[in-house]
């Protein structure tokens, strides 16, 4: 309440209070015996207050007023010479009592205090409660804060879990290409006024068991932070909010961040390392034409935050802070806090940090334009406008094609909720019109998605991706010829309540499932939203939106979809490729960059690499050891982690059982079932459950079909009850029956090389999707036109893929590290091009032999010894949670004696480069502005090697943010990043460096500095190790972030690694005894080798531009670089076919998806840890 102080207090036991006194700093005499005179007098009084309705109760009131001021006299001594633990201690045992009592409003000067059952503190504070409302959908309180003095803006969402989640939004408006807000993100986290150093916040981050991170939009730009526990968070946030509010933003920073031309008269920094990789690509280019022909001229919403290369080259710190002033006033910030959060804490830090900084900011009163709110509205369309970009790509096979609308206004939720699911119901799935017809019939484009995006009004936004080039118009002219013919007929609308049903069973999952997504509405609403908070509770606290969408007419959907899709006016977009523009692009940066160099001069380069060394040594100045070292380690305790029961039956018991309630329930229903099931019990209203495949016994010739089986699983017609059921009603029932279903590689289970069924639906549907599981791997049909569809799709997607640098560096590398008997290999992009050219000519030539190869794979698939299943539930509600599985054992044939397969073993699949790494170097150009590199050596081997506790601390000291690899690559400019994976199964390590302007540059400086580190040349930061030690601990928390993931990582350490449930007990152990001398060794011995041609593997990607220059740099350095393509790399696996199939062709990520969109990843492009 405005003008009174609310402090909630908990009444321990007197004999507490006297037993931390002791443990004070040495202060007067007199504060001490005051404050155990008022600690005695509170423990009497406290007892009485426990009953309100008594004599005494009114009494002790009156007594509690000089009491008050007593204690604020001998608090205020003793704290000025308390250790903090000691007020921790103060504070902690302040938690026993359940009453409730408010004091007259005499006591007003003092404080106006309730005592309740939650045994927080709430001092006065400058923070007024806005509202406080719970969400009746999901386990959520939301409170809502705004400062009177700064207008800074507070909400927090409490929410159970081992991390708190930190979102510091800011509204920011911007009317040119210049980039400030993008770059303004970056210089936030160079330094504050009362901490202006590089690499502060960071280094406190990692110490405090935290992460940050920040990005930037057309409309916001929001700064993350997510800590083990409440203490680690509540340490940082102050630190981060000097950071964003009053930044150093010097000079010295913006040379090295943004933009500079170095000694050899290149242009580099991170931002324009960061956009020198994407501005010229199709996606990027793109969506800026696309939003400069929504948005008039004087519009923000058409401008480039990230900035564009020529205005980051001329961009200056004085203009980065003139936006700083404008934008990040405190009014228009609000910080969203989500997790187990101690308000009474949080207000207290808040109050403190504006004592700090309120002189330094504009008052609450303080006139202010808040961005977009404020500004000019943006007009609705008055036409329809088509326009098409060409962008560069050797490969000119196909285009795309992008239909955007302006929305309704993103605030009206009833509109947004509409608009989702008739998004959902036009082209969610095959089964949705667009998608069917386009897609799955007419072959026209491999995708049809959509999204909107929260502008004022928000935007609804259509793409038609991997469209052949001859066939974008037709296309776009069949997309509104789909859409109006069916909104002018009738509507499916049993599908479209499905769609409707479903999208709430959806956000009811997410809800529970997950902390972080809580973040995105409230980001909205801060920029959107009206500042007392009426619309995000209109927003937040129900689903009343979904039940009055259930009862819209038919006419009601047709009218609001006519109105803001079907009749609306758009604007179309074509994506065309062109190589000649590929050629004029590359041929005018290396004249622009000659020019520069030429007019620089050999003195100019000079001065400029003297200017770039000054900045560095201003940038990287030492922080005092004692400012660190004076925020200390957290405890541990506050990290509250999610606990799950795990149980086992049938084939799972060999792995052993535990005397567990939960372990009871299920060999209650045990029935000698030949399946493998590990369950894990945690408090939940959804089923998860996941059948893991090995692929080990596969025959090699027949992986190569794993992208077609995947992708084609859930879409193909099935046979029940005799009768077949094609594949649409397939989806429209899956789609009834469940949350989220997905097949892919098994990476989120801990091993590539195995397949993932994945299943989440509301408990009482088990059975039901028990029976489709059955269903789809056993009574499926393998159709040829199904088939063919979605071998046309996958290849559809490969001129796409080539365009990704990365990913083909990705794909590369695991096609000379790996055997072809690898299903991981055997579905790569590299393989997917050749190999489906030639199965879809099979298709028309001989089907059967390709319906005979994948029932082939399906039989070597689905035996009892190759399942695993996972079944994360709440088993004490369950109904049979193990005879509901004889469904599917009823339809498999049955082994005699069955056992188990082992794990799918990589190390058997490795090639002779895999087994032995080092000396293989390829260079390999592609149509792209930048650099990649993946450099591969040997490394520990096993979750139990000795060399892996010293090996975790070691790349936690060079990886840390503001560590030394990060100083060294990303602080200098020479990459956008660079990364250590570790690959413990198969004994291998990896430096990843990506987005660099020169990726030899960056190998060579991060040479340098192992070399150094390891010999001492260069010291460590006293405070590295244990920085290190608690990140490790993060990781662990990270692991164990939601209930589901505690289970997911519980049946990943006992099952998958086979490693004992107190594998991360040793790691940290092991950890914690790691020394300097330790992480010495580890460099020498095992990282060093990364820099050593003959013990490592080197796949570099990289534009034709950078392509003699790299190879010239790495040969000087001893290496033996090959110069290939990645049609080098193709393989078909035997298949047969003639020339023209070795064309153009690449490879796919999304091999397997599932009809949804799942986050399964097949193709085996990824980073293996």
């Amino acid at each position: 309440m405005e003008g009174q102080t609310v402090a909630r207090l908990s009444t321990p036991p007197i004999y507490e209070i006297l037993h931390i006194q002791p443990i004070f700093s040495r202060t007067g005499t007199l504060a001490r015996c005051v404050w155990n005179c008022c600690c005695n007098l509170a423990g009497i009084i406290c007892r009485a207050l426990r009953r309100p309705n008594t004599k005494l109760h009114r009494s002790y009131q009156k007594l509690f007023l000089p009491f008050t001021f007593l204690s604020s006299i001998a608090n205020s001594a003793l704290h000025k010479g308390a250790p903090a633990q000691a007020q921790l201690r103060i504070a902690d045992s302040l938690a026993t009592s359940n009453s409730t009592f408010e004091l007259p409003d005499s006591s007003k000067d003092f404080a106006s205090i309730k005592y309740a059952s939650m045994g927080s503190i709430e001092q006065s504070s400058h923070f007024k409660e806005i509202q406080k409302f719970e969400a009746d959908y999901a386990d959520a309180k939301f409170t809502q804060y705004e400062s009177q003095r700064t207008g800074l803006r507070v909400t927090v969402v409490d929410r159970k879990g081992p991390k708190v989640y930190g979102y510091f939004a800011v509204a920011t408006e911007i009317h040119d290409d210049s980039g400030s807000p993008h770059t303004l993100e970056h210089l936030i986290f160079m330094g504050g006024r009362k901490y202006p150093y590089k690499g502060l916040l960071d280094k406190l981050s990692t110490r405090s068991y935290s992460d940050t991170n920040a990005w930037t939009d057309v409309s916001e730009t929001v700064y993350t932070l997510s800590s083990a526990g409440w203490e680690s968070f509540a340490q940082i946030l102050p630190v981060y909010l000097d950071h964003l509010i009053l930044p150093a933003n010097t000079d010295a920073a913006c040379y090295t961040e943004v933009h500079h031309v170095d000694g050899k008269g290149e242009d580099a920094g991170v931002v324009y390392a960061e956009m020198q990789a994407r501005q010229n690509l199709q996606g990027d280019m793109m969506d800026l034409r696309m939003r400069r022909l929504l948005y008039p001229e004087d519009d923000g919403f058409r401008s480039e935050t990230g900035g564009l290369m020529e205005n980051l080259r001329v961009l200056t710190a004085e203009r980065i802070r003139e936006f700083h002033r404008e934008m990040y006033q405190p009014k228009n910030m609000r910080l969203i806090l989500i997790g187990e959060v101690d308000h009474a804490n949080l207000l207290e830090v808040l109050d403190k940090f504006e004592d700090d900084i309120v002189d330094s900011v504009p008052s609450y009163d303080a006139p202010f334009k808040r961005p977009w709110v404020e500004s000019k509205r943006t007009p609705p369309l008055s036409r329809t406008i088509v326009d098409t970009l060409e962008f560069p790509e050797e490969d000119e096979s196909t285009g795309e094609v992008q239909i955007a609308f302006l929305g309704p206004q993103s605030t009206d939720d009833l509109a947004e909720t509409a608009i989702n699911t008739l998004l959902t119901y036009l082209a969610g799935s095959s089964v949705s019109v667009l998608v069917n017809t386009l897609v799955e019939k007419e072959h026209l484009a491999s995708e049809v998605y959509y999204f909107m995006k929260d502008h004022y009004d928000s935007i609804i936004w259509f793409t038609l991706s991997a469209v052949d080039t001859e066939k974008l118009e037709t296309a776009e002219k069949r997309f509104f010829e789909v859409l109006r013919e069916h909104v002018d007929g009738p509507l499916d609308m049993s599908y479209l309540r499905d769609c409707l049903h479903r999208f709430k069973r959806q956000a009811k999952f997410t809800s529970e499932v997950s902390n972080e997504d809580w973040n995105t509405p409230i980001v909205k609403d801060h920029i959107f939203g009206k500042r007392d908070g009426s619309d995000l509770k209109a927003g937040m606290a129900d689903f009343k939106d979904f039940d009055e969408l259930d009862g819209w007419s038919e006419d009601q959907w047709r009218t609001f979809t006519k109105k803001w899709i079907s009749d609306a006016h758009h604007v179309t977009l074509f994506g065309k490729p062109s190589a000649a523009l590929n050629e004029k692009m590359k041929a005018e940066e290396v004249a622009r960059v000659k020019a520069q160099q030429e007019k620089l001069g050999d003195e100019g380069l000079k001065k400029l690499a003297e200017k770039l060394q000054a900045a560095q040594d201003q940038n990287n100045r030492p922080i005092p050891e004692e400012l660190i070292a004076s925020f200390k380690i957290p405890s541990t305790d506050s990290i509250h982690f999610f606990e799950t029961t795990p149980a086992r039956s049938g084939l799972a018991k060999k792995l052993g059982t535990s005397d567990t309630r939960i372990q009871q329930i299920i060999d209650k229903d045990e029935n000698g079932l030949p399946l493998f099931i590990h369950y894990e019990h945690i408090p939940t209203s959804f089923v998860h459950f996941g059948l893991a495949l090995g692929t080990s016994k596969l025959p090699t010739e027949l992986k190569p079909l794993l992208g077609i089986y995947l992708t084609n699983f859930f879409a193909t017609p099935v046979v029940r009850d005799g009768k077949r059921i094609e594949f649409e009603e397939v989806i429209t029932k899956l789609e009834q029956d469940t949350i989220e279903y997905t097949l892919g590689r098994a990476t989120d289970i801990g091993n590539s090389e195995m397949l993932h069924i994945h299943f989440v639906a509301e408990s009482d549907k088990f059975e039901t999707v028990v029976q489709w599981l059955k269903t789809l791997l056993v009574d499926s049909v393998f159709d040829v036109e199904r088939i063919k569809a979605t071998v046309i799709r996958l290849l559809a997607t490969v001129p796409e893929e080539k365009r990704d640098g990365n990913g083909m560096a990705l794909a590369i590398d695991k096609m000379i590290h790996y055997d072809t008997t690898s299903s991981v290999r055997a579905t790569t992009t590299l393989v997917k091009a050749l190999y489906l050219k030639r199965t879809l000519k099979l298709l028309e030539s001989d089907p059967q032999q390709v319906i005979d190869q994948l029932e082939a794979l399906r039989k070597h698939l689905l035996t009892f010894s190759n399942m695993r299943l996972l079944v994360t539930a709440n088993l004490e509600t369950l109904r049979k949670p193990v005879t509901t599985f004889k469904h599917l054992t009823d339809a498999i044939k049955p082994e005699a004696n069955p056992t188990v397969n082992p794990i799918d073993d990589r190390n058997l699949l490795l090639s002779e480069i895999g087994r032995n790494p080092g000396g293989a170097h390829y260079i390999v150009t592609m149509p792209i502005d930048t650099s990649y590199g993946i450099f591969t050596s040997a490394g520990p081997k096993g979750y139990t090697a000795p060399e892996l506790p010293p090996l975790l601390v070691t790349l936690s000291i060079l990886e840390a943010v503001e560590g030394p690899m990060w100083v060294a690559i990303r602080g200098t400019g020479l990459a956008y990043g660079s990364s250590f994976y570790r690959d413990v199964e198969t004994g291998k390590l990896k430096y990843v460096i990506y987005n660099s302007p020169n990726v030899f540059k960056a190998f060579d400086a991060a040479k340098k500095l192992t070399q150094e580190l390891a010999d001492g040349t260069q010291s460590f930061d006293k405070m590295a190790l244990e920085g290190a030690i608690s990140t490790i601990v993060r990781s662990f928390v990270d692991e164990r972030d939601t209930m589901v993931d505690a289970a997911k990582s519980s049946f990943i350490d006992l099952v998958v690694r086979g490693v004992d449930k107190d594998w991360q007990e040793w790691v940290l152990r092991e950890v914690r005894k790691i020394t300097e001398d330790d992480v010495k060794r580890t460099l020498k011995e095992i990282v060093s080798a990364i820099f050593e041609p003959e013990k490592v593997d080197v796949v570099v990607t990289c534009g034709d531009i950078l392509k003699e220059s790299l190879q010239k740099d790495f040969e000087g350095a001893g290496f033996q670089p090959q110069s290939k393509v990645l049609a080098d790399f193709y393989e078909s696996y035997g298949l047969e076919g003639d020339e023209n199939d070795d064309g153009d062709d690449d490879d796919d990520d999304d091999e397997g998806d599932s009809e949804e969109g799942s986050e399964g990843d097949e193709s085996g492009d990824e980073m293996e840890e």
